[in-house]
């Protein structure tokens, strides 16, 4: 069995959680002053947005604990450490998005039904803030979000509540001077058919983590011939590829020799297949059994 490990300096990790700090503290504040708003002005979109910053809240939450989580080290109870933490960080943040998205839509229904007039310069400040406070959570987490599924999900749910300010001060600017109202429940359902579109891709892919499905990016087929190219390799089976978080995609599989090899000479094998699967599918996990004349299935994939 072979390993080679990427880990991300612990200095980097540290910056991450500060940062996640910084963005629960204003997320506190902006919820409880755009709850405050909604209720006086009577906005819905002011409220809703509230709700999704309360939903940002938990998320930042529950992010931070992952990542603190993810640092701890394995033990003979845990082998894996917490690795996993932050995928389902990530897969409980896109599921909010969700959820809360439908019951947006359920709201702005109701009021779009049943316009009501709105106290709109107190929504236009409160965007403003809203705009400014997530704006800046924005910039903090960014560059941690291209490489870490929890980050991102973090990230999401600033960014499109950044966006959902900015139509909520659209919807101010056109409720105070030409008496558009019922613009409040559009752009609710507008805001909650956005935070869908952004919280799906993210639940689809952290739920494939957790399956333990073949990352999108790798053919198991073409790995399988890649190995088997090898001279001593009679046959490849019983492969499963899995990811086991952003850092570390796991490979493990049965090889058939055509002879009764050594074990030297299959540790110098095991080291060609190593090297091959790490710099051509960025495979940094690898178990191989080694098997002569064994009466298996001989299956690519085979049902444990």
């Amino acid at each position: 069995m072979g390993h080679s490990h990427h880990n991300h300096s612990h200095s980097h990790s540290e910056l991450s959680g500060r940062n996640l700090v910084i963005s629960i503290l204003l997320n506190i504040v902006i919820t409880i002053s755009q709850v405050i708003g909604g209720i006086i002005s009577g906005s819905l979109s002011l409220l809703s947005d509230a709700l999704h910053n309360f939903s940002d809240v938990l998320s930042l939450v529950v992010s931070f604990i992952a990542n603190r989580l993810s640092k701890k080290k394995a033990s003979t109870s845990k082998t894996f450490g917490y690795k996993r933490a932050e995928i389902i960080a990530a897969f409980v943040n896109a599921a909010t998005l969700v959820i809360v998205s439908l019951i947006l839509i359920k709201e702005a229904a109701e009021r779009f039904l049943q316009p009501q007039e709105i106290e709109s310069n107190l929504v236009i400040w409160l965007a403003l803030l809203g705009i400014i406070a997530n704006g800046f959570s924005v910039f903090l987490l960014k560059k941690d979000a291209d490489n870490n599924m929890n980050m991102k999900s973090a990230y999401l749910h600033l960014l499109t509540d950044m966006m959902a300010s900015v139509a909520v001060l659209v919807g101010g600017i056109l409720m105070k001077f030409y008496q558009i109202y019922w613009v409040d429940a559009v752009l609710t359902f507008a805001i909650a058919i956005y935070l869908i579109y952004m919280g799906y891709d993210l639940l689809k892919e952290s739920t494939k983590v957790l399956m333990l499905f073949t990352p999108n990016t790798l053919k198991v087929q073409e790995i399988v011939s890649t190995i088997s190219k090898i001279a001593s390799v009679k046959n490849v089976h019983h492969v499963h590829i899995w990811q086991l978080n952003e850092n570390e995609i796991h490979f493990e599989a049965h090889i058939d020799f055509n002879e009764d090899i050594r074990l030297s000479e299959f540790d110098k094998i095991l080291d060609q297949i190593e090297e091959e699967l790490h710099h051509t599918y960025g495979i940094n996990h690898v178990n191989i059994q080694p098997e002569y004349g064994k009466r298996d299935s001989k299956h690519i994939i085979v049902q444990d």
